[in-house]
């Protein structure tokens, strides 16, 4: 059996994302080694100081960055993983952003999608292309899409980061229900778990 995270529940759930011997990180420098770990579902958190390699081991899980040795056994529900920073993506809109993310998870929330637009104060921000969002803003569409997505295991990189303390409280309200999904998963890369949210979960990195 694949060593786990350290679990805080007492029942043993099947895996739904597996890392088998995992290693890898930016181009020469390696920073996840021969991680052997398996999450089920409910909310898990990856933990560590900077540069330990949280958002790389992200980026490993989700396929984003190859792996060099090892390997992601992933679900057929799929892994929700973006990133919504780079220049690239500046003269994308919001709702085009959406449109294009949607498309490829087929379990998209369309309802879910708008619950959370509103909660999150994003409506009037629709047709804005992402280089005219602030920081925050830009974080919030990365959020509406993921929480929206329907994937079986939802990727999130420091979620509460740039964000107000009303958005910081629907993210962290939407997180402590999802914890209680019987086949879903949210795995999240923060600095700690915040003391509001019970975790099935919690992966200490170090460097």
């Amino acid at each position: 059996m694949l060593p786990s995270p350290t679990s805080t529940g007492s029942a043993a759930c099947a895996p739904l994302l597996v890392a088998h011997q995992l290693s890898g990180g930016p181009p020469d420098h390696v920073v996840i080694r021969q991680l052997n770990a398996a999450w089920s579902a409910g909310l898990h958190w990856i933990c560590g100081d900077e540069g330990c390699g949280k958002t790389s081991l992200l980026r490993l899980l989700a396929g984003d960055l190859p792996a060099q040795s090892g390997r992601v056994q992933a679900p057929p529900g799929g892994v929700f993983w973006v990133n919504l920073k780079g220049k690239e993506h500046d003269p994308t809109t919001v709702q085009g952003c959406w449109q294009q993310l949607q498309a490829s998870y087929p379990h998209w929330q369309v309802e879910l999608q708008q619950e959370l637009e509103a909660a999150l104060d994003m409506g009037q921000h629709r047709h804005k292309p992402l280089y005219m969002l602030s920081t925050g803003s830009r974080q919030k569409v990365m959020l509406v899409a993921a929480l929206a997505s329907g994937a079986t295991v939802t990727l999130l990189d420091q979620p509460f980061v740039s964000l107000d303390q009303l958005s910081i409280r629907v993210v962290k309200d939407f997180l402590s229900e999802a914890s209680q999904h019987p086949s879903r998963a949210w795995i999240v890369a923060d600095y700690e778990v915040p003391h509001e949210l019970t975790v099935t979960s919690v992966l200490h990195l170090t460097n």
